[in-house]
């Protein structure tokens, strides 16, 4: 994955503004004097400068906006100076030659505002209440979007605008208005163009279909794919991780799975998936579903949002949570708004109620972690070759520790404290291969958070400069291959400036067998991934591929915080060790979060790292071992049945569940069921008494 370019300095953010500014001011300047090669040069850096800004600084347009100084006043008052150049130039009556120039530039402008209004209405026609994905919608009429040049209005001017203006520069050193005459109607052509095209797409067949026509498209799709249970997520960009690890347990569902999305921005975050998505930004077209067949949503997360949704009774909710842990934010008081409260082992369970946030203990049920069927188990010390003995082997560890969290707590993340320290060790052992997956969101809430990332980052890079192997060709060439394959399955290639209503018509009913398709690639893409490495080579993994529990099935090692990431790896029973950064006692630090019980704490300084990697290559120095296998059992529930049976049997309970309360509300009178007066009540007087509330 590429990384994003660095955000401009401010000292050059100020320079190009102040660039900008002079070359406006020489230009004005060129134009009353009359200066030919002044005006020629300033307008040229103008419009070089105009481009600079379009491409990299776009943060400085928006200070420009707000300035009341955007695209629209920058490039009028170009084009005007040099009008007003051009008169100076010639003859006092030869003004009046100039008059249809300048009118066709008034024209243009006007054509310039009408077509910005018209795009507004072309956006409003293709801004649908329902976005779908893996869906056929071509019943609503979808089309391509227009042209990023009839949308975006900084584009359009310098684009449409720039023979007028290049027309009225060629004119100024003959002093020729015939110049600025063929720019400025070659502009008037191209902008009345724009405008039929877009005028074009208002008519009533080109348009996509009206929102109560969509609605009502929706509300038959859900009649015929009658839906069962569904997957509700609320979020901001970074946060789709959390619902992407319940897609695969969702799909193996019984009945009819769906997954509901508040912001249209997410449906293109969510990873691949046959189940079919649907968007409902309103409330209003959120409360559809309180009709439909939808008996259950899960909720991998808590949002603002949520309360909207668990407004409907017909439904039936439930709290899974994206991981669980220690932390406070796995028995959030929040928690008690849902029907029930779905945890992996009794551990949650106890946690819950020892926390005292309302969720009483009926409402708690264990299905395991249906995600953990991937994780394989503990095989043995490590194996695979090192530095050329025969008799060595390859220690795996994997660094996977978490954020730094909302709260401030020094304890949250090793990253700040302990992250330099514990690689350092780590690296000095030539006999590790180290793994560092950090969590997405580090950096994001404490700065130092990301700085000590970057500083471990370089770290690895160094010890890989003096530390790397031949890279196996044909591993390498058969990654790319199904790379290639995965790439083709999984993404969908959209033009640059598709909207909402293309992507819906692009990404339409999946084709049978695709889920199957990529799940047998993918297993296949890791094991290639994997072989093609490097001996030895250690890695920075921070893409969606491998995922983590991928990293699990080839570490022989874990070091983390306090975070869901242990009680996942504990399906493995390999040894795993937590860094201790919270400033407790050991003693204090193992009472303070049960699912160190059974791990290797590391204090900041990172000394005990040595002694760790000896039990983790020599078992019978294990003291954990027993320890991990009941804390396993604890955290994750037994293995027998399997998670995903004991998920879909939740499933099956609380949709019987909901059809229950349905039917039973169906048989009460109306007369019991609350609703709205219909007419305000009287009392002895003949007075109208308040409403109730």
């Amino acid at each position: 994955m590429p990384l994003p370019l660095p955000r401009p300095p401010a000292l050059l953010k100020g320079l190009v503004a102040i660039v900008l500014a002079a070359a406006f001011a020489a230009q004005a300047v060129a134009a009353l004097l009359p200066d030919v090669p002044l005006l020629l040069a300033a307008t040229t850096v103008s419009l070089a400068t105009e481009g600079v800004l379009y491409r990299w600084q776009r943060e400085v347009l928006s200070l420009f906006a707000k300035s009341h100084a955007d695209i629209t006043v920058r490039h009028v008052l170009r084009d005007l100076l040099l009008v007003v150049g051009l008169l100076r130039l010639g003859e006092q009556d030869r003004e009046t030659g100039y008059v249809p120039i300048v009118a066709g530039l008034l024209a243009f402008y006007v054509l310039h505002c009408a077509i910005q209004a018209v795009s507004v209405l072309v956006r409003r026609t293709r801004t649908l209440p329902v976005v779908t994905r893996n869906i056929d919608a071509q019943a609503l009429r979808l089309s391509k979007a227009p042209s990023v040049l009839l949308r975006r209005p900084g584009h359009r001017l310098l684009a449409v605008g720039l023979p007028a203006t290049a027309g009225l520069l060629a004119a100024a050193p003959g002093n020729e208005p015939v110049y600025a005459a063929a720019g400025i109607a070659l502009s008037l052509a191209l902008a009345l163009t724009g405008l039929g095209a877009l005028l074009f797409r208002l008519l009533p067949g080109r348009r996509p279909a009206g929102e109560q026509e969509v609605l009502d498209w929706f509300d038959a799709w859900l009649a015929e794919y009658r839906p069962t249970v569904g997957l509700y997520f609320s979020g901001g960009a970074s946060s789709a991780y959390q619902a992407n690890m319940w897609l695969e347990p969702l799909a193996k569902t019984d009945g009819k799975p769906v997954i509901v999305l508040r912001e249209r921005f997410m449906v293109q975050k969510i990873a691949a998936t046959d189940i079919p998505i649907v968007c409902l930004p309103k409330v209003s077209t959120l409360m559809r579903l309180e009709h439909s067949t939808l008996q259950v949503l899960i909720h991998p997360s808590n949002s603002g949002k949520t309360s909207q949704v668990l407004r409907i009774p017909t439904i039936r909710h439930t709290f899974v949570n994206h991981g669980e842990s220690d932390k406070l934010s796995s028995c959030n008081p929040y928690a008690k708004a849902y029907d029930e409260v779905w945890v992996a082992g009794p551990a949650a369970r106890e946690r819950y109620a020892v926390a005292e946030v309302g969720v009483e203990d009926k409402d708690v049920v264990e299905t395991g972690r249906p995600q953990l069927d991937a994780v394989r188990p503990y095989a043995g010390p490590p194996a695979g070759p090192r530095g050329g003995a025969a008799d060595a082997h390859l220690t795996t560890v994997l660094y996977a520790p978490t954020w730094e969290g909302w709260d401030g707590n020094p304890g949250n993340t090793s990253v700040i404290a302990a992250g330099e320290n514990l690689v350092r060790a780590l690296l000095a052992d030539p006999g590790v291969r180290l793994l560092y997956k950090p969590h997405p969101l580090t950096g994001s809430v404490d700065p130092r958070a990301g700085a000590a990332d970057l500083r471990i980052r370089e770290l690895i890079r160094a010890a890989n400069r003096e530390r790397t192997g031949a890279r196996r060709p044909t591993g390498a060439a058969e990654l790319a291959r199904l790379t290639e394959e995965l790439d083709r399955l999984t993404t969908t290639v959209f033009r640059t400036w598709a909207d909402t209503v293309e992507r819906m018509r692009v990404q339409s009913a999946p084709e049978p067998g695709r889920a199957e398709a990529v799940a047998r690639t993918t297993a296949a893409w890791e094991e290639a991934y994997w072989a093609s490495l490097p001996e030895g080579e250690h890695q920075i993994i921070t893409d969606a591929r491998p995922t983590l529990y991928s990293c699990f099935n080839v570490a022989d090692l874990l070091i983390s915080d306090v975070s869901s990431v242990i009680s996942d790896f504990l399906a493995s029973e390999k040894p795993y060790a937590v860094a201790n950064t919270s400033g407790l006692p050991e003693e204090a630090f193992r009472t303070a979060f049960p699912t160190v019980a059974a791990a290797t704490v590391l204090t900041p300084d990172a000394a005990g790292v040595p002694d760790l990697l000896e039990t983790v290559r020599h078992p019978e120095k294990d003291d954990f071992a027993q320890a991990r296998a009941a804390l396993k059992l604890r955290l994750l529930g037994p293995a027998d049945p399997p998670s995903q049976e004991r998920f879909n049997a939740a499933v099956r309970a609380l949709c019987e569940e909901a059809r229950t309360h349905r039917a039973r509300v169906a048989e009460r009178p109306t007369a019991e069921l609350p609703g709205q007066r219909t007419e305000p009540a009287s009392d002895g007087a003949g007075l109208p008494t308040a409403a109730p509330r």
